[in-house]
């Protein structure tokens, strides 16, 4: 008997979706950082074992969209709604559920076998656990509740045992040694951002987009070159840093994050350019990978 099937992970921002994603997946494909709405687009990571193969997708996180890429990655929220074996709803121990309401009285009226993960429980007592976990039998009367610390491991293989044992029967979607959807580039360019997100405050990584403009793979060294697109002229100031001492600590650690995720060398070339409404315009979306309606 060989069990296959996708797991869809869902949530709001902050409560460590991508923490879980890359503790389920055992890989570090999502990028992680304690700001919201890091995660922009659907990442898949795959796993295999001799008779069955886990297809998760982490989404970005419930938001109420203010512009075009928001609109976009809530697509993304509502598409892992219609094609989930198996949905797991990601909350920790202080949310509050008010902005994700709509979407869990969808995920309430299907069929989906859901399971709601409390994440985060190294940051509460037992008791409160014990009537957190009681008001999500209440409001999930039909999903199976699951705590967890993503971030300690603690539970993570409980979690995906009930995953397995939730999964239909079937074939493998993807060939066994198949670890994700997603392309160098897109890690690359996800490696790249996430620097951002570590190095600069307020709005400026929200408004910041990757393109990967040139990845070449020799047998002892990758090639990259990539431009970061910014908003607004004052953004291009603050990437670049006096001297340009701020893009060359974003280079010196995306390049080193990409040596250890790539396991060869890599030379990095960076580059900053404003492009004022990119998180408005279908055509740069569709660049970026964001599918428009």
């Amino acid at each position: 008997m060989h069990k296959s099937g996708f797991v869809n992970i869902i949530g709001n921002p902050n409560v460590g979706k991508s923490t879980l994603m890359n503790a389920l997946v055992g890989e570090r494909l999502s990028i992680i950082t304690s700001k919201a709405q890091t995660t922009r687009h659907r990442i898949m990571g795959i796993v295999n074992g001799d008779d069955f193969q886990i297809v998760y997708s982490d989404t970005p996180g419930i938001l109420k969209p203010n512009y075009k890429l928001q609109e976009s990655m809530m697509r993304f929220v509502r598409g892992a709604l219609k094609d989930a074996d198996v949905l797991l709803y990601v909350t920790d121990t202080v949310e509050h559920t008010d902005r994700s309401a709509e979407i869990l009285d969808k995920v309430a009226q299907s069929d989906i076998p859901t399971i709601v993960v409390i994440n985060k429980i190294d940051l509460t007592t037992p008791e409160a656990l014990e009537a957190l976990v009681e008001q999500w039998h209440e409001r999930m009367p039909s999903a199976r509740i699951v705590p967890v610390s993503a971030k300690e491991n603690f539970n993570v293989g409980g979690l995906f045992d009930l995953i397995l044992s939730m999964l239909p029967e079937g074939e493998p979607y993807y060939p066994k040694d198949t670890l994700t959807d997603k392309t160098l580039r897109f890690f690359a360019s996800e490696i790249i951002r996430e620097k951002i997100f570590l190095n600069y405050d307020k709005e400026v990584p929200y408004s910041v987009e990757i393109a990967i403009e040139e990845y070449r793979e020799e047998p002892k060294i990758d090639r990259i070159a990539a431009t970061i697109y910014v908003t607004r002229d004052s953004q291009k100031g603050i990437i670049i840093g006096h001297k340009g001492e701020k893009l060359k600590r974003v280079g010196m650690q995306a390049r080193e994050d990409l040596e250890r995720f790539l396991d060869k060398k890599v030379f990095l070339q960076l580059f900053v350019k404003v492009n004022d409404d990119w998180r408005n315009n279908d055509r740069q979306l569709r660049r970026f990978g964001y599918d428009q309606e």
